[in-house]
């Protein structure tokens, strides 16, 4: 897979393992930065991963933050866009499997490197499990999405 990977000056410091975590379990990674940790807007970076997703150029993308709550909302402004804050493997896998999650968002100021490179692990070997009850789900989500 491709994954794009964004982040602000506050999540600068998981960029580097969660690149190096990609590039590990075999997937392609597309830096999208920021390169340094000089104050940014974490929208501009949030919207520029979560475009590629949407536009094909990656099959997902994970973002951070501080906190990853500011990526995610960006995120989830994109149509076709399905992000979470995810701080636990449980979460970045299930919401894969279960909510067709695309976008996964960390805080870099809420969790460290060993932790990150678990989460991205536990995202990158889900895939969505398709069955009836969760498509039905996704599917109503993705209705909302269409009116509005």
């Amino acid at each position: 897979m491709k994954i794009a990977v964004a982040c602000d000056h506050a999540g600068f410091s998981l960029k580097g393992v969660v690149l190096e975590s990609i590039l590990q379990a075999g997937h392609y990674a597309i830096d999208l930065g920021t390169d340094n940790t000089d104050r940014v807007d974490f929208p501009d970076f949030a919207e520029k991963g979560a475009r590629f997703v949407q536009e094909g150029k990656a099959d997902r993308a994970i973002l951070m933050c501080g906190s990853g709550i500011g990526v995610s909302i960006t995120a989830n402004k994109i149509n076709g866009i399905y992000a979470s804050v995810c701080h636990d493997t449980y979460s970045a896998r299930q919401g894969v499997e279960h909510d067709d999650m695309n976008v996964l968002c960390l805080g870099g100021k809420v969790i460290g490197t060993e932790l990150a490179k678990e989460l991205v692990k536990a995202f990158l070997n889900a895939s969505f499990n398709g069955l009836e009850n969760q498509k039905r789900r996704v599917d109503k989500i993705k209705k909302l999405e269409i009116n509005i």
